[in-house]
């Protein structure tokens, strides 16, 4: 392997958006934040639904408004929270830490989301584990790993309850996160499982396995792992590019271009594309890359 590519590759482990996503291999921070401000907003949105109606003061409701006017949707919420009782409390502690996420607000973000979720009925295990899973990812992402762990613990449990496996393989995804994060890797192997487990369709579990299992000289695990993360989201570029990583760490050279060059092919724009673009330097040119066709990992 070439020098150069060698280096390219070790600093691929180190991810410079820190906890939001330690161990995703040559992920710029703007992807892994992209990635998780999806991942809010669509856990925002199911929480939103079982919260009930909107807050009395906003005619659109703070949920809609949040994406236009944060700053804004944030004092209605604060000024509603002040006044709701019952579970007009959720929802208003729910509108105020979506509010305050979007502003990267991220402990107050985490001390609303708990608020509402204590708010909530003992036996509303749905909103209590999506409120709960929301105050843990807010811990994550403000940097709070140990917080974050304390937090999603209650919200496993309560995910459990609600029999809500996508929730639950979600919440064992911020763990993992949040153990890498403190150097845990073993016990974030093991949260890796467990989200492998309660969600076998969840892509996103079967690469950050990959690539925590590349990082701990575990090629073979890597490989399969990746192999079905291939299968389940063929065209992402993030396992495109991890799979060649696993690849050439293999001595599989060959199968490592083949790997990024599907990234050239699918996503040529991309920041992925670039990375892919530069380690198919290293190895040595093979023709035209955008004429390779998108390939599973192999």
């Amino acid at each position: 392997m070439p020098v150069l590519l060698s280096l390219m590759l070790m600093q691929a482990n180190l991810d410079p958006a820190g906890i939001s996503s330690p161990y995703v291999s040559a992920l710029p921070r703007e992807i892994v934040e992209k990635k998780a401000d999806e991942e809010r907003k669509r856990r925002a949105e199911q929480a939103a639904e079982a919260a009930g109606p909107a807050i009395p003061q906003s005619n659109t409701g703070c949920m809609l408004a949040v994406e236009s006017d944060p700053e804004r949707s944030a004092d209605i919420a604060r000024k509603a929270m002040g006044e709701a009782q019952g579970r007009a409390r959720v929802r208003a502690g729910l509108c105020l830490g979506v509010a305050l996420s979007e502003l990267d607000r991220w402990d107050e973000a985490r001390t609303a989301f708990l608020q509402a979720r204590d708010a909530a009925d003992g036996e509303d295990h749905p909103s209590r584990a999506r409120l709960g899973a929301m105050a843990g990812n807010a811990a994550l992402a403000g940097g709070k790993a140990g917080e974050a762990l304390s937090i999603l613990a209650p919200a496993a449990a309560d995910a459990r309850q609600a029999e809500d496996n996508a929730l639950l393989g979600s919440i064992a995804l911020d763990r993992a996160r949040a153990l890498v994060s403190l150097g845990q890797t073993d016990e974030a192997a093991m949260a890796l499982s467990e989200a492998r487990t309660a969600d076998a369709a969840n892509p996103q579990a079967w690469l950050l396995s990959a690539t925590l299992s590349r990082r701990q000289n575990k090629l073979a695990e890597a490989q399969t792992q990746i192999e079905k993360a291939a299968e389940l989201a063929p065209q992402d570029p993030d396992v495109g590019l991890e799979a060649g990583v696993i690849a050439v760490l293999s001595g599989r050279d060959e199968a490592a271009r083949r790997s990024w060059n599907s990234v050239l092919a699918t996503s040529p724009d991309s920041p992925q594309a670039a990375t892919a673009k530069g380690y198919i330097a290293q190895l040595g040119s093979a023709g035209p890359a955008a004429k390779v066709p998108p390939t599973k990992a192999k």
